[in-house]
């Protein structure tokens, strides 16, 4: 699985994790509740937090985006965007099939 982060979203995250993008990381994981158009009864969560044994691994501007080797199953082997909406003023997950 991959992970893209747009610009946008990157400043978001730099905003609200008060980020400076020096070695730094933000983790995506499996979280139990919610309704992921992948997963039922599972949501993505985001939080600032130190990896174990990275399963996935985006680095835009110093700042580590990672998913977690317990949690590539809610993935279902589809890749990660995260880009920013300003109409709600959120970050959205995009799931994509991979591209062969």
């Amino acid at each position: 699985m991959n992970i893209q982060v747009t610009k946008p979203a990157l400043t978001w995250f730099r905003e609200q994790f008060s980020l400076n993008g020096e070695n730094e990381y933000i983790r995506f994981f499996a979280r139990y509740g919610g309704c992921a158009s992948i997963q039922n009864g599972f949501s993505l969560g985001i939080n600032q937090d130190t990896p174990a044994t990275i399963g996935a691994l985006e680095e835009v501007d110093g700042i580590k985006f990672f998913v977690e080797e317990e949690d590539l199953w809610f993935f279902k082997d589809y890749n990660l965007k995260v880009k920013y909406s300003r109409k709600t003023d959120e970050i959205e997950f995009i799931y994509e099939e991979p591209t062969v």
